[in-house]
């Protein structure tokens, strides 16, 4: 088995999340068919995607729900990590097998990574972190780009002869969540100061990368379509929730950010 990525062992991580969906059946056929999540549990409407013994997503079905507007505050994408670059060459001769539409692929000089929507709105994000020790600084930042990415080497990066892609490997985590916030700058404050996360990166004034721990982000803030956001309304699919997993950590507790999105907090697993 694969060791557990960089961005699970840091103080702080990403554990779940949480959708809120009209429907949840389709949703988690999308999760499980797209992305390669098993479903490890079913309860009142509910079903929980992940991997081996981890969860990883929730999906909370509400068929009287209005559709996520993207222009205020909510999820942008959640961002699946894989364990190894050949996992992600696995996924992606899937993708191109399947014929799964995608919406972008970049490299990004700490990640490579590709980009879908799944069947009500919510964006993902499927990567592969680039070794840390090759993340380069720019100034007190790290240094991130959206380049081109290279398909071919990374398909490259399969054995002959392998078994091929057979679902999210057991080490797959959420590495980081992207949000849609009505201002970066509050954002970036909030984060700061209600989980002592650094600042990574900023892209101008719409967009701030934030972790802990020395990850290139746990959580990403921008206001490409949602500047000036209000509160959230509830009554909406799309994110109901973020878990983060903190060492630091004694008891559960939940917070509200800026924008009314709920983040909650557990005591992080030895294991985690």
């Amino acid at each position: 088995m694969s060791e557990l990525p960089f961005a699970a062992t840091t103080p702080i991580s990403v554990a779940q999340v949480g959708l809120k969906a009209r429907n949840a059946e389709a949703l988690a056929e999308y999760y499980r068919d797209v992305v390669g999540l098993a479903e490890l549990s079913r309860s009142n409407g509910s079903i929980v995607l992940g991997t081996g013994e981890r969860p990883l997503l929730h999906i909370e079905g509400d068929p009287s729900a209005r559709p996520d507007d993207p222009r205020s505050a909510g999820l942008f994408h959640t961002a699946f990590l894989l364990p190894t670059r050949a996992d992600l060459g696995r996924w992606v001769k899937h993708a191109i097998e399947k014929r799964i539409p995608i919406e972008g692929a970049s490299d990004h000089l700490v990640s490579e990574a590709l980009y879908l929507t799944d069947p009500e709105g919510n964006g993902i994000e499927i990567y592969a972190d680039r070794p840390k020790e090759s993340w380069a600084r720019d100034g007190g930042s790290i240094a991130m780009a959206t380049n081109k990415l290279d398909i071919p080497d990374l398909v490259g990066e399969v054995p002959a002869g392998d078994a091929g892609w057979q679902g999210a490997p057991d080490n797959s985590i959420i590495g980081h969540v992207h949000l849609r916030v009505g201002d970066p700058i509050t954002a970036e404050q909030w984060w700061h100061a209600q989980f002592g996360f650094e600042t990574m990166a900023k892209y101008g004034a719409d967009a701030a990368f934030l972790a802990s721990g020395g990850y290139h982000h746990h959580i990403g803030a921008n206001s490409w379509r949602s500047r000036g956001a209000g509160i959230r309304d509830d009554a909406r699919t799309g994110l109901a929730w973020v878990e983060m997993q903190s060492s630091l950590a004694e008891k559960a507790a939940e917070v509200q950010d800026s924008w009314g999105t709920v983040i909650r907090t557990v005591p992080k697993k030895a294991s985690a």
